[in-house]
């Protein structure tokens, strides 16, 4: 009553009563500008992001080539088994033809080092898929070695003392000499996504650690999908309300936000001491995913369940449908866009980790992709952890170049999560 009272004798046109709303209106101003500087934080530092991965990682999107006439001599090769011949020597005596200047055995060998180990692969490919190039001179445009691909990006800046770089004066005007030439150019580095994993950096790529990504992901799918569907209509559709669904539900709410090395530990332990299944292959590492992913499906499943109003669930009923019919085909369908979205989301962030992969060895340094799930493999996110421990400075820009096909990969799946959601959602 005395509330009342002062409520109703409160002068709302009075000074006190202006400076209240004017600090009610300020502090709203605050809240709005703090949210607004937390976004341009946040945007600003994805922005920084995004510019130092593009600015490091663009060189490794291009490759420095040389094009030589290479010569295959008619006795050096057999055209019955062209591929045993000795391609390395061949294309030194091709690429020491351009310097005749040069003959002192040392020099050759720090000529040779402009090279990459991979001219004398594509020469032998080249010759392999067609044997009438034995006894011919044919122009092919081979890789450099990493240190004057680095030398062509302007990498190495070659205005620096001798001393200070790793190639030498000697070796820049040889190079010079065939940039004179027009023999160097700039192409489009294929190689990144054709080819797997190599020791040389202008060698390396990513296709053994996407086909491993994809193969984990199939398994981690194939396991988790259907397990986690079955699991949360059981809990949402049949199981009774007592403390034992009470302590489920809060376990699978817990081992949603588990650390994702603890999985790994535990697939370790699991799958590869206790079952002996093979290290470093998709299988168990899909097995492991499929580990972290269940949880999320359960919860995302349950949601999307929970969201079908009840009267679908009692019109069905009402004509007569089963417990089971009411589920599997008016429920469940309706129920399919939420959970595929869900879906979507759990397996893109288990393509982005790297814990759990790195405890059962799908770290393993592999020249070629695998050709199962039984196969020994390595994995998108561990395969940039590789590339980030090398020396070579030519890693620097792949791993960075590797982050970014990684990123796209996450873009694309949550572009697919997002257009499944708008194009099956329905509104009631």
């Amino acid at each position: 009553m005395t509330d009342a009272t002062e409520t109703s004798s409160f002068e709302w046109s009075s000074p006190q009563a202006h400076a209240r709303r004017r600090r009610r209106y300020a502090a709203d101003r605050r809240l709005k500008l703090y949210g607004i500087a937390a976004i341009a934080v946040a945007i600003g530092l994805l922005g920084i992001l995004i510019v130092s991965l593009v600015a490091k990682g663009y060189l490794a999107f291009v490759e420095t080539v040389v094009t030589i006439d290479v010569t295959v001599p008619a006795g050096a090769a057999d055209p019955a088994d062209p591929a045993k011949a000795n391609y390395r020597a061949i294309v030194a005596d091709s690429f020491g033809a351009l310097f005749p200047e040069v003959t002192d055995r040392r020099a050759l060998r720090d000529l040779n080092g402009i090279l990459s180990r991979g001219a004398s692969l594509k020469v032998r490919d080249m010759v392999a898929a067609d044997p009438g190039l034995i006894g011919k001179t044919f122009a092919v445009s081979v890789p450099v070695s990493d240190p004057f691909d680095q030398l062509s990006k302007g990498v190495i800046d070659r205005t620096l003392p001798e001393n200070r770089r790793r190639v030498s004066d000697r070796e820049i005007a040889w190079f010079e000499q065939l940039e004179a030439q027009g023999r160097v150019e700039k192409v489009f580095n294929s190689g990144l996504f054709l080819d797997a994993d190599s020791r040389f950096p202008e060698l390396a790529g990513l296709a053994g650690a996407v086909v491993g990504s994809f193969y984990a992901l199939l398994v981690c799918f194939l396991i988790s999908f259907p397990l986690g569907i079955a699991a949360a209509v059981y809990l949402e559709e049949f199981a009774p309300k007592n403390r034992i669904t009470d302590l489920i539900e809060v376990n699978i709410n817990n081992l949603a936000a588990v650390p994702s090395i603890v999985f790994g530990l535990l697939g370790l332990a699991l799958f590869i001491q206790t079952f002996g299944l093979p290290r470093s292959a998709p299988l168990v590492g899909g097995m492991v995913l499929s580990l972290m992913t269940l949880p999320t499906i359960i919860i995302v499943t349950r949601a999307a369940l929970k969201s079908v109003p009840p009267s679908i669930r009692q019109a069905a009923l009402g004509v007569g449908a089963s417990k089971h019919e009411v589920i599997l085909h008016h429920v469940l369908p309706l129920a399919v866009p939420g959970i595929l979205t869900g879906t979507i989301i759990g397996l893109a962030q288990a393509l982005g980790e790297t814990a759990p992969l790195l405890l059962i060895g799908m770290n393993a340094f592999l020249t070629s992709p695998p050709g199962g799930i039984m196969d020994p493999a390595t994995a998108l996110p561990t395969q940039i952890y590789i590339w980030a421990d090398s020396p070579e400075r030519g890693f620097v820009a792949l791993t960075s170049a590797g982050i970014l096909v990684l990123l796209g990969f996450l873009i694309v799946m949550n572009g697919i999560a997002i257009f499944l959601r708008q194009r099956f959602e329905r509104t009631w």
